[in-house]
C-alpha cells in the first residue's frame, strides 16, 4: 500500500503544483474570478490520480478486489500527500513571489463592491477585514492551515466516490466457496 500511496500521491501533487506554477504567468489576465475556476479544474484532474492509485492497488495488490474501507485509506492518503505538496509549493509561491497576492485581491474586492454600487461603509469593512486576514496570513503556520482546506474537500470527495466505485468483494456461490471477482 505504501508504494502505490507515495507514487500517485506524488503524481497527483506534481500535477497540482506544476498546473498551479503554469498558470502563475496567465494570473493578471485570468483574473480573479475565473481563477477560482481553473485553479480547482487543476485540482480535479490531479486528484484524478486517487481513483487511479486505488484502482492500481486493487488490480495488483488486492487481486482485483478492495474494501470500500481500504479503498478510502488509499484515496485519503493520496489526498493528504498531494495537498501537502500543493501547500509546499504554494508557500514557496506566496512569500517569495507573490507578497502582494493579497493587497492585488482587497483591491479587487474593494473594485467589486464599488461596481456593484456599495456604501464606503461596506466597502472600508470589507478593506479593514482584508487587512487583517493578510496579518493571519504572513503567519506561514495559518497561511499552511488555510492552503490546506482549498484542495483537501476535493480530494476528501473524489476519494469518496473512487472507493464507492472501485469497491469489489470476493463473490461466493451457491455452496458458500469463494469465487474470483469478476472485473
Amino acid at each position: 500500500m505504501k508504494k502505490t500511496v507515495l507514487t500517485f500521491g506524488f503524481i497527483s501533487g506534481g500535477i497540482s503544483t506544476l498546473l498551479m506554477i503554469g498558470v502563475l504567468p496567465f494570473k493578471d489576465y485570468i483574473g480573479f474570478d475565473k481563477g477560482m475556476i481553473v485553479g480547482y479544474t487543476s485540482m480535479v484532474l490531479a486528484f484524478l490520480m486517487i481513483f487511479f492509485g486505488i484502482r492500481s492497488y486493487r488490480e495488483n495488490v488486492g487481486a482485483g478486489q478492495i474494501s470500500f474501507g481500504k479503498a478510502f485509506a488509499i484515496g485519503i492518503l493520496i489526498t493528504l500527500i498531494s495537498c501537502a505538496c500543493y501547500v509546499i509549493v504554494w508557500q514557496i509561491v506566496y512569500f517569495f513571489f507573490m507578497p502582494d497576492y493579497l493587497d492585488q485581491y482587497a483591491a479587487y474586492q474593494a473594485q467589486k463592491l464599488r461596481a456593484a454600487g456599495e456604501t464606503q461603509q461596506v466597502i472600508d469593512a470589507s478593506i479593514q477585514e482584508m487587512k487583517a486576514f493578510k496579518e493571519q496570513y504572513s503567519n506561514p503556520l495559518i497561511n499552511a492551515a488555510y492552503t490546506f482546506t482549498e484542495p483537501f474537500p476535493v480530494g476528501l470527495i473524489i476519494t469518496l466516490v473512487s472507493a464507492a466505485i472501485l469497491r469489489k468483494k470476493k463473490k461466493n456461490d451457491v455452496r458458500g466457496e469463494s469465487l474470483p471477482a469478476t472485473a
